[in-house]
């Protein structure tokens, strides 16, 4: 019985506590992450944004919460009943999955493994599975076309991204992500791979707008259907999971931004009184600083067409990110910079 409590029992506890305490703070910054986009889009459009249920409108995510679970969620006739069920709750689950190697300060990370970065590319390329379901179980037109749009969309942009994951590799010479951003503090500027990197860094932040569907990306957004995309015969819950999924994945991509080019949990300058902060709130900070971004270029910067979005892609971000590639290698050779390990 000792060994049963020891070797099983106590793992598993303390494994579920380690991921309620990333998933039930991950779901409240989801909350108010709705919250502030809203704020942030008033602010620049001169208007007030949420200001009536309660205080500064601070309990509207949940009342837009309350609205959509007291729905009815409505299954079209001709939907195939299962998948149609199933695609939201795969798009939801993913943006949740994936933090278990997100590292938040040293050795404080649910699964600290050497291949975390390969596990975070897999799990980004598996959210194409939900919109492809969502899609193709509406048994709508306009839910399929949405659905194309996006999957030929995340796929185009997850190549540019691999080559910028290969380029931070180098530098760093490891895959685990708590080792990434420690080898940034041998960055002397910041601590950051953002600044010896910055077109890499900067493609990377655009590829991540394309990856999230977010705007000037938002091509799911049919403009000569209007329509909203795959989601576009979801309601009530099953929406508000395809809703949640999005700004889970704007959080993780904000997240991989500040682990790879932002330093994650390091202080920009190692002396006083920057070290007194504890890294996880630097890490909070850079992550909320990567949000505000992609808040600001949703209110600043017009819809791109979709020939522009497959070719900014392929013609733009591949090559370059290629040849940036190549160009780190041959300067690490060069100049002996390769990691040691």
């Amino acid at each position: 019985m000792a060994n049963f409590w020891a070797g099983y029992a106590l793992p598993t506890v303390i494994t579920v506590g380690e991921v309620l305490a990333i998933v039930v703070p991950l779901l409240l910054a989801i909350a108010y992450l709705t919250y502030a986009e809203r704020k942030v889009l008033a602010f620049s459009q001169l208007r007030k944004g949420p200001n009536v249920v309660g205080p500064f409108g601070l309990l509207q995510p949940f009342a837009d919460g309350l609205k959509l679970l007291v729905k009815e969620t409505i299954v079209p006739r001709e939907a195939n009943r299962v998948v149609f069920i199933i695609a939201p709750l795969v798009t939801f689950t993913l943006s949740l999955v994936a933090w278990a190697v997100i590292p938040f300060d040293p050795g404080v990370v649910v699964a600290n493994i050497n291949v975390g970065i390969l596990y975070i590319f897999a799990i980004s390329s598996l959210g194409v599975y939900g919109i492809i379901l969502a899609g193709w179980s509406s048994n709508s037109r306009y839910a399929f076309l949405g659905a194309l749009r996006s999957a030929a969309q995340m796929v185009s942009y997850e190549v540019a991204i691999g080559f910028v994951l290969v380029t931070v590799l180098l530098c760093a010479g490891s895959l685990n992500l708590g080792e990434i951003v420690a080898a940034q503090s041998r960055v002397p500027i910041w601590h950051a791979y953002a600044w010896p990197m910055l077109p890499m860094f900067v493609i990377f932040f655009i590829s991540g707008l394309a990856e999230t569907n977010r705007a000037p990306f938002d091509l799911v957004e049919g403009e000569t259907e209007i329509v909203a995309g795959y989601f576009v015969e979801y309601s009530a819950m099953a929406f508000a999971l395809f809703y949640l999924g999005e700004y889970g994945n704007m959080i993780l991509m904000s997240a991989m931004t500040s682990v790879l080019f932002l330093g994650g949990w390091l202080a920009p300058f190692g002396i006083a009184p920057f070290t007194w902060v504890p890294g996880p709130i630097w890490f909070a900070f850079k992550i909320a600083f990567v949000l505000f971004c992609f808040l600001w270029v949703r209110a600043t910067f017009p819809r791109f067409r979709y020939d522009q979005l497959m070719r900014l892609g392929w013609k733009v971000f591949l090559p370059f990110s290629l040849f940036w590639l190549v160009l780190t290698a041959a300067a690490l050779v060069a100049f002996g910079w390769l990691p040691e390990h």
